[in-house]
């Protein structure tokens, strides 16, 4: 007796078709998308940056799918409520401490998240800077489940010489592969501090006579000066994280709480922003390695800069 159970020609039709379009769809990775996307942790991260260090490195962090989010900007808007699956933050160290915009931003904000990384730059000496960050943002109610540090080129402009620190190889790419793995991991970490880079910390506060809890919080009227090479072109009005700079009739003016990320002087181009003497001898005094040489990170534009750091908005 025959099984063979008769279908109609549009019976036939339509399975073919489910058959095809099952087969496009998987050949084309759709389902294999739709599972990522169902999976894929939602991720941001923010930053501070003067000459583009840490904007590159929070660029490689987020990939293609993270929200960048500059932290002048929101400290500008008065954002400080985030929540997302990971939580990151990239900043320079200076002094081997976090800026103090930095400091208001992390005490001022609440971060939801189930796993919270901080990727701390630094030029010459990191010291106990994991620690100092630790201590920092779980006092505001912000731990981090990884704090890690890498070097970078030192844009210090009173201690070194711009075109000698871009000669030499600081293995930033092999340094970042391992971040990047350990990020994607979410692994638990803090970077090791020693008691020799404690003492070292120690000492430096001692010379500089700096505020522990303010760090290197200056006046940009006291610490840099404007001269005549000045073109008013107007990039320090957009690239300072405050705002200090004003194009005025009289030319370029400045004043205010400064930073002291060099974000003005560093891409001023025509080197007409210099640093003022110290009148008195106090730190910092004035002086500068290499008058002639600049710096900005050579994957960020001028218009990154200003994008990220415009006060104007």
């Amino acid at each position: 007796m025959s099984t063979d159970k008769k279908i109609s020609r549009r019976n036939a039709l339509k399975r073919m078709g489910t058959v095809v379009v099952s087969s496009v769809i998987a050949s084309s990775g759709m389902f294999s998308l739709a599972s990522c996307e169902a999976k894929r942790n939602k991720r941001i991260i923010f930053y501070f940056t003067g000459t583009g260090n840490c904007l590159y490195i929070a660029r490689q962090l987020a990939g293609e799918n993270a929200e960048l989010l500059s932290i002048p900007q929101m400290v500008k808007r008065g954002k400080y409520d985030f929540e997302a699956d990971e939580i990151g933050l990239v900043y320079p160290i200076y002094g081997h401490m976090p800026l103090y915009m930095v400091r208001q931003f992390i005490q001022k904000a609440k971060l939801s998240a189930k796993y919270k990384f901080a990727v701390l730059t630094y030029g010459a000496r990191k010291c106990d800077s994991v620690e100092i960050w630790d201590r920092i943002s779980r006092k505001a109610g912000n731990a981090f489940d990884y704090i890690g540090t890498i070097v970078m080129v030192d844009n210090w402009l009173p201690n070194f010489d711009m075109n000698e620190q871009i000669k030499i190889d600081k293995h930033i790419p092999e340094n970042l592969q391992k971040i990047m793995a350990d990020i994607n991991q979410q692994k638990h970490w803090h970077e090791p501090v020693t008691e020799e880079e404690r003492q070292q910390h120690q000492g430096f506060m001692q010379r500089s006579g700096l505020d522990p809890e303010v760090g290197f919080l200056m006046k940009s009227e006291k610490c840099f000066t404007v001269t005549d090479a000045c073109i008013d072109c107007g990039i320090c009005t957009y690239v300072c994280p405050r705002g200090n700079y004003e194009l005025t009739s009289r030319g370029v003016k400045t004043s205010g709480d400064c930073e002291f990320c060099f974000a003005c002087i560093q891409n001023c181009p025509q080197k007409a922003i210099q640093f003022r003497k110290s009148e008195d001898g106090s730190f910092p005094d004035g002086t500068e390695k290499n008058p002639n040489a600049r710096y900005r990170n050579e994957h960020i534009s001028l218009m990154d800069l200003k994008l990220a750091n415009n006060q104007k908005l």
